[in-house]
């Protein structure tokens, strides 16, 4: 019997952004009352190939900035072409785009960045000059001022492609997301993590988000999905995000956590070449979305005062 799919999913095509959306997909399934194993005609996924998928031989900021990762699944999503997008929430520009809202942001994946390298165990244990691959500036810069010898190599492409690059020798080591290996089975090439509570993630790292239009807001479904420590966590990551006006033109990171009723918020900004570091930290007790977001703020706009025109840094 033909089924009319209930919702349509829309994500990018690569293998992490697919994998991550299928496992949206069946939570969303199974929280519409319906059989997961059905998910593809329930809800099934469209995919979207992106500006930034396309580009690879570039940073981001040299091409546009976050915004290339999510423009095209946000129109469809405003043409009504899909009703709801599963982006990852570090790749979201701090402002939402009218008539377009984040409904559920499910538990975070490990935030961390990881340090693969098939000869090094470790970020401290690399030979002076060694190649260090990464395209994120916050990455670059928070590397710089560990180990300022170190030769950054752009490395753009998604992670099978870094893994390839790094097995041929193109670099002695990669930075990637944490979250992405564990969800694609391969945790196994992590050899070490960056300390977050000293070196700060990206603002939302870890978390997906679900966007649907506004109208559309608070369907049942979308509160069954919703972890809302996590939720509070990234609302104060984006708060100090936007107040920084971070994109893929500054190295911002901004990491919180929740013990009970407390909120514990780190924000840092950092030059292109590690050199500097603005800091600020607090706690929040009794959190809410709202307190949290302006605690980010806060946060953000103490830092961007005291750094001033430094903060911006185009290239390193």
């Amino acid at each position: 019997m033909h089924m009319t799919p209930r919702l349509n999913i829309g994500t990018r095509g690569s293998k992490l952004a697919r994998t991550q959306c299928g496992w949206v997909q069946r939570r969303i399934v199974e929280a519409l009352g319906e059989d997961p194993a059905q998910a593809e005609a329930i809800a099934p996924l469209v995919i979207i190939t992106t500006l930034g998928d396309r580009i690879q031989d570039r940073r981001l900021i040299e091409a546009g900035g976050k915004q290339l990762f999510t423009k095209e699944i946000e129109d469809a999503l405003l043409r009504g072409e899909i009703d709801v997008a599963v982006h990852s929430l570090k790749d979201m520009p701090a402002d939402e785009i009218p008539g377009l809202s984040i409904c559920a942001i499910p538990e975070r994946e490990d935030p961390r960045d990881a340090f693969l390298s098939p000869n090094f165990a470790s970020l401290a244990e690399l030979p002076h000059g060694a190649r260090l691959g990464t395209a994120s500036l916050r990455r670059q810069a928070q590397a710089l001022a560990q180990r300022p010898d170190l030769d950054v190599v752009m490395t753009r492409g998604n992670v099978d492609t870094r893994l390839a690059k790094l097995q041929a020798g193109d670099c002695d080591a990669l930075l990637l997301a944490a979250a992405g290996l564990n969800r694609l089975g391969l945790s196994a090439h992590i050899r070490d993590y960056i300390d977050p509570d000293l070196y700060a993630t990206a603002p939302g790292q870890g978390a997906l988000a679900i966007q649907c239009r506004t109208e559309d807001l608070n369907a049942d479904w979308m509160q069954k999905l919703n972890h809302e420590p996590t939720h509070l966590c990234v609302t104060a990551e984006r708060g100090a995000l936007e107040a920084l006006e971070a994109s893929c033109r500054t190295a911002v990171g901004a990491r919180a956590t929740l013990s009970g009723d407390t909120l514990s918020l780190f924000v840092e900004a950092l030059s292109a070449d590690g050199k500097t570091r603005w800091q600020r930290r607090t706690t929040l007790h009794a959190p809410t979305r709202d307190t949290a977001h302006q605690l980010g703020r806060d946060l953000g706009e103490a830092i961007k005062a005291e750094a001033g025109p430094d903060l911006i840094q185009i290239s390193g």
